[in-house]
């Protein structure tokens, strides 16, 4: 996770002054973290495909 959620996540906390939690505001940072989370994914799969392809290129030469 990063600093900047968690920092977000403590300005929230220290706002909400009566200690309820909104449903709402959970499924919408749930939302954002799947949404973070494909995206690192999806790096990570084409760097792996990219490693891959140029070890394979490097092997043939």
């Amino acid at each position: 996770m990063s600093t900047q959620f968690n920092f977000q996540n403590n300005h929230s906390e220290i706002n909400n002054s009566q200690g309820k939690v909104k449903v709402t505001d959970l499924l919408s940072r749930m939302n954002e973290e799947k949404k973070i989370e494909k995206k690192r994914n999806l790096a990570l799969g084409v760097a792996a495909v990219s490693a891959v392809t140029v070890f394979g290129i490097i092997l043939t030469i």
